[in-house]
């Protein structure tokens, strides 16, 4: 009897085993799907992107709030792809049990992207297990060698990006246009079949032939062998019909799709991978849009605030080369500076109080050292002899006029630099999420300025001084 029961007994430890490992499984599925959740859900509500911001961006908007939607309603999504009458739609109208993807002699019948749902509950297929997807869409696309190929593979490969599982059609032995859009296809990181349709229109021997050949040749780098199905989606039947003249002949009609073997693929990987497959290419999707945002965001900021920059360097020298007061000169001067900072900070959404942005003026001014050192020097010495020329200018008649205004020039044209060299060294710290990187503040500091070209600047800064005041430029 002990014997008798052990094998039962054994066999019931094995069941109550693989129960509990598969329990983990969809545990583990269901933390990475609502983590996916939390953070693409994070990501729409921070993208804090203005109008302008948004122009060329609507499409991967757009398709982040799908990939949301479809987290939520844990709906997966399959492709088909493939050339010309390879049956891509016959394929999918096979698996749907019905025909909704159009399909005909004509050349390219799929000339868009479709998409229909397919209610993977209703199958009942031998060796089907109980699946835990809620909605699957199945995606057609146009044929990768149709007319005007450039738009229809940056479609292909935009339909890839937010699909979930990719099933690529070959109706023979793979093409070299084939292999290069399975190759792409393969780059794209998400799970594949490689679909060999039509096998009914070969005798068994030569399908066969044909099958290992693609498997031993042809895309053994690219897929394994378990990826590789053969199929017979819309298959032709002969049969021998009598004529009226009592004779026969052969009559092809259409017979029972040979479809079960890549059901029963589909379906066991989505019952294995079906969350964990949407939670990891939905976060591959938000990763690369969300560098695309930023990218943007990044590009149109950095452009404001250039202007940001300007404007502050080109008030900071009007006001200095018209103010006399070598006090005024220099708080003014720190005054701009500080301002400037809050309207970068303000501009890059990074809060600063007035305290903040004076400590982050302090560490760059200790960072630009000789800069710095020379405004100051520059400032005090050039504000003295400016003041010393603009109060005896009415006693000379206005002789001393002319070097008044060459120093006032020089003077400002200096602090315009500085600040200049201020506005690019924020920018980057903040565009940096306000960190200097890798670098300390003084190191950062020096390779920014170093990137700038001085002379071109303070000539910019010199012209401009001399139309703000409406003036003619001196040689």
């Amino acid at each position: 009897m002990p014997g008798f029961f052990y094998p039962l007994f054994q066999m019931s430890i094995d069941q109550e085993l693989d129960n509990t490992i598969s329990t983990f499984a969809d545990i583990e599925a269901e933390l990475n799907l609502r983590h996916a959740q939390d953070v693409l859900r994070d990501l729409v509500k921070n993208l804090d992107l203005t109008s302008s911001e948004r122009q060329g961006l609507e499409s991967d908007l757009s398709g982040l709030q799908q990939m949301l939607d479809k987290l939520e309603h844990t709906s997966i999504q399959i492709a088909v792809f493939g050339m010309v009458g390879r049956g891509k739609s016959s394929i999918l109208n096979a698996l749907l049990g019905q025909t909704v993807f159009a399909t005909g002699p004509t050349h390219g019948i799929t000339r868009t992207t479709e998409a229909k749902p397919w209610q993977v509950e209703g199958e009942n297929l031998t060796g089907a297990m109980s699946y835990r997807i809620s909605q699957v869409e199945l995606i057609d696309t146009p044929g990768i060698d149709e007319v005007d190929g450039q738009t229809r593979e940056q479609m292909a490969r935009q339909v890839a990006e937010k699909a979930d599982l990719l099933l690529f059609v070959i109706a023979g032995d793979i093409t070299q246009v084939e292999y290069q859009a399975l190759s792409w296809l393969r780059d794209a990181g998400k799970p594949m079949l490689l679909v060999f349709n039509k096998i009914d229109q070969y005798p068994p021997g030569d399908r066969q032939a044909i099958y290992e050949k693609i498997r031993d040749e042809r895309v053994r780098e690219l897929l394994s062998p378990d990826e590789i199905v053969m199929v017979a989606a819309c298959p032709l039947v002969a049969s021998a019909v009598r004529r009226p003249d009592g004779r026969f002949q052969t009559q092809l009609t259409r017979g029972e799709p040979q479809i079960n073997d890549l059901k029963l693929k589909i379906l066991d990987i989505l019952d294995r991978e079906g969350k964990s497959l949407i939670a990891l290419n939905t976060m591959l999707y938000a990763e690369d849009v969300n560098e695309q945002v930023v990218q943007r965001k990044l590009e149109i900021r950095a452009d404001q605030a250039n202007s940001v920059i300007w404007n502050a360097t080109i008030t900071k020298a009007v006001a200095i080369a018209l103010n006399p007061l070598t006090a005024i000169d220099l708080l003014s001067g720190v005054a701009i500076d500080i301002t400037l900072i809050l309207t970068l900070s303000k501009l890059y959404g990074i809060p600063m109080t007035q305290r903040g942005a004076l400590d982050l003026l302090r560490k760059i001014a200790l960072g630009m050292g000789g800069i710095g050192a020379s405004e100051l020097i520059t400032n005090l010495g050039l504000s003295s002899l400016k003041g010393f020329l603009g109060l005896t200018a009415p006693a000379t008649g206005g002789a001393t006029l002319a070097p008044y205004l060459s120093v006032a020039f020089t003077q400002a044209a200096v602090a315009g630099v500085s600040t200049y060299g201020i506005g690019q060294v924020t920018t980057t710290y903040l565009a940096n999420g306000a960190s200097w990187g890798e670098d300390k503040p003084k190191a950062a500091v020096r390779r920014i300025l170093l990137s700038l070209d001085g002379a071109s600047i303070l000539s910019r800064i010199k012209d401009e001084l001399w139309m703000k005041l409406g003036l003619e430029a001196s040689n």
